[in-house]
């Protein structure tokens, strides 16, 4: 207890320290002569952004809105004017295109998905859904885990991770009631719930924030509608789930041969229900549709919103629920990956890295097995965060990525490898949320986890391979 109050005690002094250190070290010593003020300031904001993100003397949407304070304090053309270099070959950011990631499209993008997700729990639209789907996957354990699983991840692709599993898991805990306490099962059902809803996210561009981060990257050629997105996310998402369910069964088998699971409930028929169902099917429609409408998944998001907030079905309790803190913590990474993309230091720091010998498939491989490995041990949004904006850079400062698909290739290599990383309770929500029930250890998750991890690296680079192969890319 000491050593975390310690921790808890210099973890501020540290982040704002080390920082300062650095963009002293490089704007007095020769160390930094070959790089731009910016870059200078930039690479002290990067190292403010991931110490500030590991160790969380603040909540981690904070630092997002420091980061973006701290660039329009230090790097806009509004900034301190004392503080701005004479050196003009070097121009400042604009500040109005850093306050605007605030207002970004993905941000409007994951606002739909927040209000739809919101309307979906209030009007028990979520619960109703869970009792039809899971009621074809009969009593046997196996079977049952599967369903589990299924509209885990199902629901994944369109409400928060966080709030999925939260729901799920009050379904499942009174299940387990009925399971001997020492039926290894018990660990597979729990597990069930964080591994599926980690994985369901991939299956929309609204599904994560590390997807909406990938978005960013993935404008002009490299555009991907909601419907292209789901082409891959969607099989992505199918295999590993199913991977996920064998290796659960077989790692925690089940001794006893029944489980019945009950859900008591019933589709509300209220006018403002059924405005909930009209709306989910309508904005569904059009976002798959979007190739015969004209309306880019950007636009349809928002009419959720606007049908929600006229017809009273969000009110303004409502608002007070929904997660903003994701959406300020998306807003902050975009910002520092504009600042990191703009001011150079992305190419500068991938040309002095030893990188340009190796082959396109290696670069992918090292990329995806390092997005796998950092977000074990830091949240999935701040993996994306920090290491989106590199690899960014990586494909277009070394021709050799251009041989496994290019910039889209690397980009959603390490999207859909950040979250299969989830061998930790402290590596997502959905896996603290499991810790905290007190029905699984941390070896078990671990060991389960590790296999998640390394079919996931697997799948990933097959994926980006297949559509390779099929130029999805061109």
């Amino acid at each position: 207890m000491a050593t975390s109050s310690a921790q808890s005690r210099y973890a501020p002094a540290a982040v704002l320290l080390a920082p300062v250190l650095l963009w002293l070290w490089l704007a007095l010593t020769p160390a930094g002569a070959g790089f731009s003020w910016m870059e200078q300031r930039v690479a002290a904001l990067f190292v403010f952004a991931a110490l500030a993100w590991i160790l969380e003397p603040w909540p981690t949407y904070a630092t997002s809105i420091l980061i973006i304070a701290l660039e329009l304090v230090l790097l806009s053309d509004s900034g301190i004017a004392a503080l701005m270099p004479e050196d003009t070959k070097v121009a400042p950011l604009s500040y109005s295109d850093i306050m605007a990631t605030l207002a970004s499209p993905v941000i409007q993008l994951f606002l739909g998905g927040f209000f739809l997700a919101a309307a979906a729990t209030k009007y028990r639209l979520d619960q109703n859904l869970a009792r039809v789907l899971l009621a074809p996957f009969g009593q046997k354990p196996a079977n049952v885990m599967l369903g589990i699983m299924v509209v885990t991840a199902a629901f994944s692709m369109f409400m928060s991770n966080t709030a999925t599993t939260a729901m799920m898991l009050a379904i499942l805990l009174p299940l387990l009631n009925e399971l001997p306490a020492a039926d290894r099962g018990r660990t597979a059902l729990v597990l069930a719930v964080p591994f599926a809803a980690n994985l369901g996210g991939l299956g929309t561009p609204i599904g994560s924030p590390p997807n909406a981060i990938a978005l960013k990257y993935l404008t002009g050629a490299h555009a991907l509608n909601f419907g292209q997105w789901m082409a891959f996310g969607l099989p992505f998402v199918l295999v590993m789930v199913t991977a996920g369910w064998l290796l659960l069964k077989t790692l925690f088998p089940f001794e006893q041969q029944s489980l019945a699971l009950r859900i008591k409930g019933a589709f509300l028929q209220t006018p403002r229900a059924r405005i909930v169902y009209a709306t989910f099917i309508v904005t569904i429609f059009l976002w798959l549709t979007d190739f015969w409408h004209g309306m880019n998944a950007y636009v349809v998001a928002m009419i959720p919103v606007a049908i929600f907030l006229t017809t009273k079905v969000i009110n303004k309790e409502d608002l007070k629920t929904l997660n903003w803190e994701i959406l300020w913590l998306v807003a902050g990474g975009i910002a520092l990956g504009m600042a990191t993309e703009v001011s150079g230091l992305a190419g500068h720091l991938i040309q002095m890295a030893p990188l340009g010998g190796l082959p396109g498939w290696a670069l992918l491989l090292l990329a995806a097995a390092t997005a796998i490995t950092v977000a074990n041990f830091l949240s999935h949004t701040a993996t994306a965060n920090l290491l989106l904006p590199i690899v960014a850079a990586l494909s277009a400062s070394l021709p050799a990525v251009a041989e496994v698909g290019g910039l889209p290739a690397i980009v959603l290599a390490v999207t859909l490898s950040i979250s299969t990383g989830m061998c930790l309770p402290i590596s997502s929500p959905p896996n603290a949320l499991a810790s905290a029930t007190g029905q699984v250890n941390t070896p078990d998750m671990t060991r389960a986890g590790l296999w998640i991890a390394g079919l996931g690296l697997i799948l990933a680079i097959m994926t980006v391979t297949i559509l390779r192969w099929l130029n999805f890319f061109n």
